[in-house]
């Protein structure tokens, strides 16, 4: 496990780089984890990371589609927001681990 600085947090991430602790998360660590990411969040992606929070919280099964589904952004736009691998993206960015459908 290693460790980084994020806001002034120390943050403990997984070998794949995602945060182990998602309440640890907050909106300065995700403006931080974005830009290694070359990713300038706006208030959309804030909408996307929040619901994809809630969806990890619930224990609900977060997939692309459902992303597109959730009346925030159609998949078009996900890909937009979080280009080259919206999901593994979008779920680092959003402090979660990363979800079993990704590879």
């Amino acid at each position: 496990m290693e460790q980084k600085n994020y806001a002034g947090i120390a943050i403990d991430l997984n070998e794949d780089g995602y945060m182990v602790n998602m309440d640890q998360w907050n909106k300065g660590i995700a403006v931080e984890l974005a830009k290694e990411e070359d990713i300038e969040l706006t208030d959309k992606h804030f909408e996307v990371l929040e619901y994809i929070r809630n969806k990890v919280k619930s224990e609900e099964t977060l997939t692309i589609r459902a992303i597109g589904k959730s009346g925030i952004v159609d998949i078009k736009g996900f890909y937009q927001l979080f280009p080259g691998g919206p999901l593994k993206k979008a779920t680092k960015i959003a402090g979660v681990l990363k979800p079993a459908s990704c590879v």
